[in-house]
């Protein structure tokens, strides 16, 4: 074994076809291909793997026993393997508690100094609440004029928020002179009296003047005691530290008018979304009473839409009533018909929402009541999450909800400011969280993170953030001879922030680690020591060492791809070529925008076209489409509302559209039995065509037979799973072929079942490329599987787990679903960094599929970086100048040259050089 090489032989993780291959250590260490070629399968399944597996099989049995055992990777031999640590995209935590700041934990250094040198400030008056040591009372009263005369008294501290003196200790004027003799029988005095009052003493001078010094927390103008807070109180996920009402989340679930609402209708119309038309119901049997009764009341027409109803009336009914209305009850039951008369206040609409959502223990109900509620800032606390005592307490002149706010940046140069304003006694007890937190956010701003706020919701930092932030915390960390295995760290990353990341790499390769990036940017496969290429292709076309060594020679690799595009004789290009689309059908626009950092923008995108929103990181891109206009468009169209949607003004052209569909990179189904066959629904058809044959007729077999998820036709061993899950206790568990099916999924009787002379596990079984072979004289399942050749999926089998496919796969998956529909002009599709995980063949393929869908007259918005992307776009809106608070603003807006000619755009400084 070679010292200075990690030593792979014999890989066949997944689809890697008996790989060998020899690693640099110490190096910057580049692994590519295109999607689903194995890169992943090499560098996390199998290098990353065996390096935990190793690790865990050190530990005692017993130890091992409370721990997910990790499976051993098919491989031969993995030599000089050193310790590992991944640093993935999926590692980031989706609780929403979960932050930056608790990530990375600089809040809790935060949190200890604001509980340590904290100034808290009364939550009667406000007024700054200090400890005073009998030297400190002293040394006030010795700065009060000479001649001033006082008094002491014990205060009375029973009656919070006034000063009210109990006893009576003496009286002192202040002498012109005051020698040490006079200081220390003041000094005695003042003993003396924080003695008699437990602590505490009150000075009231001749104009009335009253004040409490205490060595404990009180305020020294209305007697308020203030509690001792430690770290813990300063957290909104402890019970100590959270806001009672919301629990820590700084949002609460409230009903939404404007869910509950539609102001063109009039109430008989279902202007109350809640009843829906109430033409023919009775107005009898309503929550808040007879209909008619209350319209009577208040003399109110219920023909009128609601938008043209007075306001007291509307509020009567949202709100409730402050007058008794005289309402006839009337119910036809079992025991016949009976009425009643009654006055009584409305309760309102919203509380009755409310009180039912609550209360019904039935899931179906509760979700239907959410639909007409929307998350809104807690009232109580503000959105800070925290205890009024903890919002009380400022550092610098800031509460930690304010710090938390800031981006890191800013909170590194507040921190440094306060640096220097800290007595002897302070920094003594504050230097040491001062520093740790100094350090972990330097390391942050190495790696272009300086715009994220510490309070930035972990489940909203995209994949490169998460991925970044734990870069961060290993530079931090500073360790040596570790093998670093990252997936793609420039995800998110404009190109001008390559360069940092870039850098990064290079300081954790350089301190004396082996790091080795799946990556498929061009700028770091040419600055990488070592480049490995796996494929030629993807699925069962590749899993084959193309090439491994220098990146400088890989153009001359004849096999690879990668070297093609490298080299320039393959390009990523627009199917249209330099051909680009007109805005022609109008416009979709948003106005008044202002979540996060946005600052108002009015917003337009053209209808019909490929348009990519684009800008630095931190610029305000995600804010703007999936915070604000995707959940606005949501509510608009398909009157739900996926999450809270950002604030904005209005929203024009919405008429234009029927439909939005987010088409995110997420997998195609959760559990091992979903496929591409049932996603894309080309199963049930597949299940009929068996199911029509003579010997299924002949058996009485149904479509329902040739399901694995039902019983009646699937093997009851497995329950179609086709492996048995085996429990090893202290090793790791294992899946075993089905020994009743042999892995088919299906009993024998029902593999007897032929079409076309291939059985039900034959067809499962079949790549798409030969699926289309087998199925061309049925046109609806040949449409569907000529649109996933057409994205590049001909490689994947029809059978085969969602939980295998890589994000980009999963994602053309859905767009192939997409494209099959009938098209209706009128379909707005976002998607959101689709070229993650992509190689630049991939890339390709996405094009085409984007192209595609505008063709048919629907329109596409893209938030990208990728030039490549961006080049082949026809409209581009850049966000910026800078990221954090410095962004927020629309730079600038047009065709891809327009961009690369304005000198205000960053990204047209990037773009003017590959148009």
């Amino acid at each position: 074994m070679e010292a200075d090489k990690i030593v792979v032989r014999g890989a066949r993780q997944h689809n890697l076809r008996n790989i060998d291959v020899s690693i640099p250590r110490y190096k910057l260490v580049v692994m590519t291909g295109v999607s689903g070629s194995g890169k992943s399968s090499l560098a996390f399944d199998t290098i990353y793997a065996e390096g935990e597996r190793r690790y865990m099989d050190n530990l005692s049995p017993f130890i091992r026993s409370f721990l997910d055992q990790v499976e051993k990777p098919h491989v031969d031999y993995i030599g000089g393997l050193s310790p590992t640590i991944a640093i993935e995209q999926k590692t980031v935590s989706k609780n929403p508690r979960s932050t930056v700041g608790t990530i990375t934990e600089v809040i809790n250094y935060l949190r200890l100094l604001y509980s340590r040198i904290g100034i808290a400030h009364c939550l009667n008056c406000g007024t700054a609440i200090h400890r005073y040591s009998p030297a400190d009372i002293v040394s006030r009263i010795s700065r009060l004029p000479a001649g001033t005369s006082i008094q002491l008294y014990t205060p009375d501290l029973l009656h919070p928020g006034q000063l009210i003196p109990k006893t009576y200790i003496t009286r002192i004027e202040l002498p012109a002179n005051q020698d040490q003799h006079w200081k220390e029988e003041l000094f005695t005095l003042v003993k003396r009296a924080l003695k008699a009052g437990n602590g505490s003493l009150l000075l009231a001078t001749e104009q009335e003047e009253k004040l409490i010094f205490s060595e404990q927390r009180i305020c020294p103008r209305c007697g308020t005691p203030f509690p001792e807070l430690a770290s813990y109180q300063f957290n909104p996920n402890k019970p100590g530290g959270m806001c009672s009402d919301c629990n820590g989340m700084g949002t609460r679930l409230f009903v939404d008018p404007q869910l509950l609402i539609d102001p063109t209708l009039s109430i008989l119309d279902g202007a109350i979304k809640w009843f829906g038309s109430l033409r023919k119901r009775s107005h009898t049997f309503w929550p808040l009473g007879n209909l008619d009764d209350i319209a009577a009341y208040y003399q109110i027409d219920l023909e009128t839409p609601w938008q043209e109803l007075p306001q007291h009336f509307r509020d009567a009914l949202l709100y409730g009533s402050e007058d008794k209305i005289p309402m006839q009850i009337e119910h036809d039951g079992s025991n016949g018909h009976w009425s009643f008369e009654k006055e009584a206040k409305l309760p309102g609409l919203v509380q009755q929402l409310y009180r039912l959502y609550h209360n019904t223990t039935s899931e179906t109900s509760r979700k239907r009541y959410a639909t007409f509620m929307s998350q809104q800032i807690c009232q109580t606390c503000q959105g800070t999450c925290l205890t009024a005592e903890a919002r009380a307490v400022t550092l610098g002149g800031k509460n930690i909800h304010e710090i938390s706010n800031m981006a890191i940046e800013h909170v590194y140069a507040w921190l440094t400011e306060l640096e220097e304003t800290l007595d002897n006694e302070a920094w003594g007890i504050a230097a040491e969280a001062l520093h740790e937190a100094q350090r972990r956010l330097r390391f942050m701003l190495k790696v272009g993170l300086n715009y994220l706020t510490l309070n930035r919701a972990a489940p909203t930092l995209s994949g490169g953030e998460g991925q970044r932030i734990r870069l961060a915390s290993q530079l931090g960390d500073g360790l040596v001879g570790v093998l670093y295995v990252l997936d793609e760290p420039s995800i998110g990353l404009h190109a001008r922030d390559l360069h940092t990341l870039l850098e990064t790499l290079i300081d954790l390769r350089d301190m004396g680690n082996t790091v080795l990036v799946v990556e498929h940017d061009e700028l770091t496969m040419r600055s990488a020591d070592w480049i490995i290429d796996i494929g030629p292709g993807a699925g069962v076309r590749g899993g084959e060492l193309v090439y491994a060594g220098p990146p400088a020679q890989i153009t001359e690799a004849p096999r690879s791809i990668t070297g093609q595009y490298l080299s320039g004789k393959c390009k990523v290009e627009s199917p249209r070529g330099k051909q680009r689309r007109s805005p022609q059908r109008g416009w979709l626009s948003i106005k008044g925008a202002t979540l996060h950092n946005l600052k108002g923008v009015d917003v337009s995108f053209p209808l019909g076209l490929l348009t990519c929103i684009t800008g630095v990181s931190g610029s305000g891109k995600s804010s703007l489409i999936n915070g604000t206009l995707y959940p606005a468009l949501m509510q608009a169209i398909h009157h739900t509302t996926p999450e809270q949607c950002g604030p904005y003004r209005s929203l024009e052209g919405v008429e234009q559209l029927n439909k939005v569909i987010n088409i995110t990179q997420d997998p195609i189904g959760r559990t091992p039995r979903s496929n591409p066959a049932t996603y894309v629904g080309i199963f049930d058809t597949i299940r009929q065509l068996f199911a029509k044959t003579e010997a299924a007729r002949a058996k009485g077999y149904t479509a329902e037979h040739f399901s694995f998820n039902v019983e009646g036709g699937r093997c009851e061993h497995c329950k179609g799973h086709g492996q048995i899950f085996i429990e090893m206790h202290f090793l790791p568990n294992v899946w075993v072929t089905c020994k009743d099916c042999n892995g088919s999924r299906y009993t024998e009787d029902i593999l007897a079942i032929r079409y076309k002379g291939k059985n039900i596990a034959d067809v499962l079984n079949m790549n798409i490329g030969e699926a289309l072979a087998f199925f061309n004289d049925t046109p609806k399942l040949a449409r569907m599987l000529q649109t996933l050749c057409d994205v590049g999926l001909d490689y994947i089998t029809l059978g085969q787990s969602a939980t295998t496919f890589s994000g980009g796969e999963a994602q053309r998956i859905k767009l192939a679903k997409e494209l099959s529909r009938m098209a209706t002009g009128k379909t707005l599709y976002i998607l959101d960094e689709p070229t993650t995980g992509l190689h630049f063949a991939d890339t390709q393929h996405l094009l085409n599929v984007l192209h595609r869908l505008v063709d048919a007259g629907n329109t596409v918005l893209v938030i990208e970086h990728e030039l490549d992307v961006l080049k082949t776009a026809d409209w581009i809106i850049d966000m910026g100048p800078d990221g954090g608070e410095q962004g927020g603003y629309l730079v600038a807006e047009g065709t891809p040259e327009q961009i690369a000619d304005n000198p205000k755009s960053i990204t047209g400084r990037y773009l003017r050089a590959i148009l």
